[in-house]
């Protein structure tokens, strides 16, 4: 079986164990994607599974469309309206005002006011099309091209299935050029903040159409990671997200790091840090064999990784080494995100928490 971000699967499980998580209109299932998030007192408590700053305010995003913002570094949290119920999985602010939430269903979602309202910029329903007009207009003009072709038919296939498209991360580099990235190297670029996107699935060293999991510059160098050891950078010349050779095979959930250092985590408490652009890897031993969902960095440059049970560790040397923190409670954890007191929030299953950091 395909490994899936275990919040992924964690948001299914939920769904599984809840009946009728998608809105009922007289009678009938209504559609998540035309049903904007009903507002709950319970959403702080309910599955999170995305948190990033807009500049000192704090913003989370989770199941059935919630997001959440707080502005005392998480003690308290405000619902936001958002135009879907579809579950959400990441979120990105390139400034403290302007931000994008991505999830299930294709779900791209922005925010120009700090993340107390939201629009939907693209939705699964358009996925596919887009994927399709614009591979089919690269196939018009070079018809003996083999790779066009395949790209039509997954394009065409995209536009048979519907809508459940699942976007896993969001980053934008600035307020008009950003990157989104999926299920089955689902990837599509913007140049105008999300007005129109771009498929480039054709530009990334992944003939697998493996999952990709999550994307972000570090040092300067824009990375890719997800299942099978799969670690893409962007050759800013060709365009293209280029395959880099690690030493692991298993799923990567995430990058981080500094200036100085790349590091790239997952599966079983497997870490690997690069000092050279990631042209090599090098593993970091944590002791712990459990597996590494989140980070975060803080302001004066340490690395925070977290695990999926809750295990906070902290590096203070570029992700050489790593120190456990004590005294966490352990709860599953899906994101994390140093608040703008130095503080740690987390959001999992059990909602969002706060701890502080040594």
């Amino acid at each position: 079986m395909t490994m899936i971000k275990w919040f992924l699967l964690a948001t299914l499980a939920a769904a599984m164990a809840v009946p009728f998580t998608r809105p009922v209109i007289a009678g009938e299932i209504a559609d998540v994607l035309d049903t904007p998030a009903l507002r709950s007192e319970l959403a702080v408590n309910s599955l999170m599974t995305g948190v990033t700053r807009a500049g000192d305010r704090l913003v989370a995003v989770g199941q059935r469309g919630h997001i959440l913002y707080s502005d005392d570094t998480g003690q308290h949290w405000q619902q936001a309206e958002v135009p879907v119920s579809s579950d959400l999985v990441a979120v990105y602010f390139s400034t403290p005002e302007r931000g994008w939430a991505v999830g299930h269903d294709g779900v791209v979602l922005h925010s120009s006011d700090r993340g107390q309202t939201w629009n939907r910029q693209l939705d699964g329903r358009q996925v596919g099309p887009i994927m399709l007009a614009y591979y089919q207009h690269q196939l018009d003009s070079h018809p003996d091209d083999a790779v066009l072709r395949t790209r039509v038919a997954e394009a065409q296939r995209m536009v048979d299935e519907g809508a459940d498209k699942p976007f896993l991360d969001v980053w934008f580099e600035n307020e008009r050029v950003g990157y989104i990235v999926g299920a089955f190297n689902l990837i599509f670029r913007t140049d105008d903040g999300g007005l129109r996107w771009t498929p480039l699935l054709d530009l990334t060293e992944n003939p697998g159409a493996l999952n990709l999991y999550a994307l972000r510059s570090v040092g300067g160098e824009l990375f890719i990671v997800g299942e099978q050891g799969l670690v893409m950078k962007l050759d800013r010349v060709s365009g293209r997200f280029e395959a880099l050779p690690t030493p692991y095979n298993g799923s990567f959930f995430g990058v981080t790091g500094t200036p100085g250092a790349a590091l790239v985590f997952g599966l079983r408490g497997n870490v690997f840090r690069s000092t050279d652009g990631g042209e090599s890897w090098n593993k970091v031993n944590l002791g712990l064999p459990l597996s590494i969902t989140a980070s975060s960095v803080t302001v004066d440059g340490r690395i925070v990784l977290v695990s999926q049970a809750g295990h906070v560790l902290v590096s203070a040397d570029d992700g050489a080494s790593f120190q456990l923190q004590p005294n966490t409670t352990p709860a599953p954890v899906a994101a994390a995100q140093v608040a703008s007191d130095g503080s740690l929030v987390l959001a999992g299953t059990r909602g969002l928490r706060q701890l502080p950091l040594d």
